[in-house]
């Protein structure tokens, strides 16, 4: 269902208009936009930072620029970005699944174009809700791989797990979902510029 709302209006968090309030203290004024202020800078700097994670990590897995992806096995060097992590799975429930995904050119640019899109979308501070659908999804589908309940791996050998629950994959959904339910694109992003589209307007659900 589409949802209007008056133009005027924008969604995010907005850095207030520095007027005093009338009847207000100016020192609770001055504390209240501090404040305000401060918090929309630290969701920002934890946005872009954390759509930096996925960005570079695209990058690294096209372009094998010798850090998770050795140089001259990127993407455009015809490696694949899901063979080697899902060829390796060793624990958990879809051990088989993942292992019969590797390498299959479907995985790889589903794979690649979700971490560009999420990427992007939240450095940029746009389509906040549909990125953090995206990458919970990718988190998800790789807590699964990586299986961190294991103590350990289908050979025996102890799995190394540092948390049975709360892995970094966990960490990077939860600031997803938080950025976006706080609309916290307006503060060094285009959140604004994007929510005053029309079709945005129309489907909060692009916001």
């Amino acid at each position: 269902m589409a949802v209007h709302e008056n133009p005027q209006q924008s969604s995010g968090i907005h850095l207030p208009p520095f007027r005093r309030h009338r009847g207000a203290p100016v020192s609770t004024v001055s504390a209240h936009l501090d404040t305000h202020t401060a918090q929309a800078y630290a969701l920002a700097s934890l946005r872009i930072l954390t759509g930096f994670v996925f960005l570079w990590a695209f990058l690294d897995k096209t372009f094998g620029l010798g850090y998770a992806t050795a140089s001259g096995k990127g993407w455009i060097d015809g490696g694949s970005p899901t063979k080697g992590f899902l060829s390796s799975v060793a624990a958990g429930p879809l051990q088989s699944t993942f292992h019969s995904w590797a390498g299959d050119a479907w995985a790889d640019w589903l794979f690649m174009l979700g971490l560009l899109g999420v990427g992007v979308a939240v450095m940029t501070g746009v389509a906040l809700r549909l990125a953090a659908g995206a990458g919970t999804a990718m988190m998800a589908l790789m807590w699964l791989a990586e299986w961190p309940p294991a103590k350990h791996l289908s050979d025996g050998a102890p799995s190394m797990s540092s948390n049975p629950f709360a892995d970094y994959h966990l960490i990077y959904a939860v600031a997803l979902i938080v950025l976006a339910a706080v609309g916290a694109g307006a503060a060094w992003g285009l959140g604004r510029v994007w929510a005053r589209l029309p079709i945005v307007r129309d489907h909060s659900w692009l916001r």
